[in-house]
């Protein structure tokens, strides 16, 4: 049995999924003059690697990626058991 169809009764599990895309120092002048629409510069672009976690666990890379008008992140690697 793989370790998948070990854990495969637990599909229906929520958990957690957690992409850190970046951090920032900011001033809190800077944050209290934001507003719904406001643009917050990142020093992250497209095609950068990115950890995935899944309850509070690293699960693996992914990939930043411009869909349409939005970003997304292409899973790019799972790590493995251990």
């Amino acid at each position: 049995m793989t370790p998948s169809e070990e854990i495969e009764h637990l599909a229906d599990v929520p958990v957690k999924l957690e992409i850190e895309l970046d951090q920032k120092l900011t001033r809190l002048e800077e944050v209290m003059a934001w507003e719904p629409g406001s643009v917050i510069w990142l020093t992250r672009s497209a095609g950068e690697t990115l950890d995935v976690y899944v309850g509070g666990a690293r699960f693996g890379t992914g990939e930043i990626v411009i869909l349409e008008n939005t970003f997304g992140i292409r899973l790019t690697d799972f790590d493995g058991p251990g």
